[in-house]
């Protein structure tokens, strides 16, 4: 049986963002919709390229990231966020094959 395609993802962030007096672990990451790829090019975010992911994040992170915020991440949490992302890209058929996520 195959399985669903995965809407929603959830990173725990190693190094949380600091948002006055918010402190920020979790974020929440939905499949982007063909709108919110406008302007940014899928192999740019299937190979995990910062700029693109930089771009992309606040349209689907919850609660939504401002550019800076994203800009200021960590590596590991930016590399955790970004396999999540390419794996929101990937045809059913190749998540069946194999790729992992995240």
């Amino acid at each position: 049986m195959t399985k669903p395609i995965k809407q929603i993802a959830s990173v725990t962030l190693e190094a949380p963002v600091i948002r006055g007096e918010q402190t920020i672990e979790v974020v929440e990451l939905r499949r982007p919709q063909a709108g919110e790829l406008r302007g940014l090019s899928l192999s740019d975010l299937l190979n995990m390229e910062v700029t693109a992911v930089i771009k992309l994040l606040p349209r689907i992170s919850t609660p939504a990231l401002l550019e800076q915020e994203v800009a200021a991440l960590e590596p590991q949490d930016l590399v955790s966020i970004a396999a999540e992302i390419a794996g929101f890209l990937l045809p059913k058929s190749a998540l069946e094959a194999g790729f992992q996520t995240a």
